[in-house]
């Protein structure tokens, strides 16, 4: 019974990271090369640079999901990098200079180790309330939806013929590194601006 159990928390797990997966990958299919590399979608970053954020934080998982498993925790972002803006600030520069091919090549090789990890994962480790499950969880399938909708939006707003300028600042992982706009709670009224992720 138990083991019937496990084996269908870890079906029922990765099927909803596959439904965010596609839902993902749906959200920019079909887009030209120069659309994918325009800025302005999320803050300054395109497309491209949202695709690389997003295969950022499944490495992430990787490096962090076996400690978890060992029962250790996982440094604090604010302790090695200065807080996850300034994580996500250095792994957007140290990936400025890949080609849209090697985007695209990590995006597919990592999300694959992924599901491997999974796949190997113990049973009790697969629960909802798991440690192991909520770390999976910010770094995948809660996170992709995030910025697949921002990527709607954009392409929504092409689509209509109108355009906001990029700014200078990139999607923050937390609120009080936005602009006055979003701590003020306009952010709704700004879909460029309105993307937050848990990571």
């Amino acid at each position: 019974m138990i083991a019937s159990r496990g084996r269908m928390d870890r079906q029922r797990l990765l099927n909803r990271l596959d439904t965010a997966w596609r839902a993902f990958k749906e959200s920019y299919a079909g887009l030209s090369e120069a659309q994918l590399m325009e800025p302005g979608v999320s803050g300054v970053w395109s497309v491209r640079d949202i695709i690389a954020h997003v295969t950022t934080w499944e490495e992430e998982a990787l490096k962090h999901l076996p400690s978890i498993l060992e029962g250790r925790r996982p440094p604090r972002y604010s302790v090695t990098y200065g807080g996850i803006d300034a994580f996500n600030a250095r792994m957007t520069k140290l990936k400025g200079g890949l080609s849209l091919s090697e985007v695209f090549g990590q995006l597919d090789d990592v999300h694959q180790r992924v599901i491997d990890v999974i796949e190997r994962a113990p049973e009790s480790h697969l629960i909802s309330e798991a440690r192991f499950r909520r770390r999976l969880r910010l770094d995948t399938y809660t996170h992709y939806p995030k910025h697949a909708q921002a990527i709607r939006r954009w392409r929504e707003r092409q689509a209509a013929g109108t355009t906001v300028r990029p700014t200078t600042w990139s999607p923050s992982h937390t609120k009080s590194a936005a602009p006055a706009t979003l701590r003020s709670g306009n952010a709704s009224r700004n879909p460029v601006m309105n993307v937050f992720t848990s990571a």
